[in-house]
């Protein structure tokens, strides 16, 4: 095995808990167990803490009223609980972890109406950013999308999250990073919220309709443009200009017909 490979195999089972206890790792007998796993727990919480903070900083500015910071579930037992399945940058460790910021503040019975909403958007925030992406350019990959040839069926990206929120946080958001005395407040407003990432991590929110709803729900990459419109009951002029938007979201790709 080459030097290259031997590092490759190590950083995985730092990362790759349930690949550091397998019968494979441990017969290689690289490193100290108890050694690995201190230092693979260690990133484990660096890595989530980081993640964490950044995706649930509107929770963090509402810590004077919900007295529970986001970032301390990871002392706490639930974590540890997890770490024997925790696989860093996975979306299913990042919905786990999402999952234990979400009851740990949202425990916390905070006269916050909109703080059931706000914790459910940041949590899909942290889990559509999670999983695997391109790390180079693809030159073949950039000409895809409408009326490139036998780039014709579209389909929803995996990961791709349509929030259905009773408030309206784009309007409350900004305001909770700026100073404030008496908690700002959120319309009472059925709002719509698409989270999607590109392929290189970046992750965007928009509002969405019903439209868009609609076209996430049958972009199955089987339906040509016009199967598609005639299902969404949609313009074809109207589905490529909605499409065009949701390809430049990350939303939605276009595979290749058969």
């Amino acid at each position: 095995m080459s030097d290259r490979a031997l590092q490759d195999d190590v950083i995985r089972a730092l990362a790759d808990a349930p690949y550091r206890e397998s019968a494979a790792w441990r017969a290689r007998a690289l490193a100290d167990p108890d050694r690995v796993e201190r230092f693979a727990r260690f990133l484990a919480r660096h890595f989530y803490y980081e993640r964490v903070v950044h995706f649930f900083k509107y929770s963090r500015a509402l810590v004077r009223v919900t007295g529970r910071r986001p970032e301390a579930v990871l002392t706490r037992p639930g974590f540890d609980a997890l770490v024997p399945s925790i696989v860093l940058g996975s979306r299913q460790t990042a919905r786990a972890v999402a999952q234990l910021v979400v009851t740990h503040v949202g425990g916390a019975g905070a006269a916050i109406p909109y703080l059931g909403d706000l914790l459910q958007y940041e949590a899909a925030m942290m889990v559509v950013e999670a999983g695997p992406r391109i790390w180079r350019e693809d030159p073949e990959g950039k000409d895809e999308g409408l009326g490139s040839g036998e780039w014709s069926a579209p389909e929803t990206v995996e990961g791709t999250v349509l929030l259905e929120l009773t408030y309206d946080l784009p309007v409350v958001l900004p305001q909770l990073l700026r100073p404030w005395s008496d908690v700002p407040q959120a319309p009472a407003r059925s709002t719509k919220l698409l989270v999607a990432r590109s392929p290189r991590g970046r992750v965007a929110v928009a509002r969405s309709t019903d439209a868009v709803a609609a076209l996430l729900r049958l972009a199955d990459g089987r339906k040509t443009l016009a199967q598609l419109a005639h299902d969404a009951a949609l313009e074809v002029r109207e589905l490529e200009h909605t499409l065009h938007g949701l390809v430049e979201l990350g939303a939605v790709r276009f595979s290749t017909g058969s």
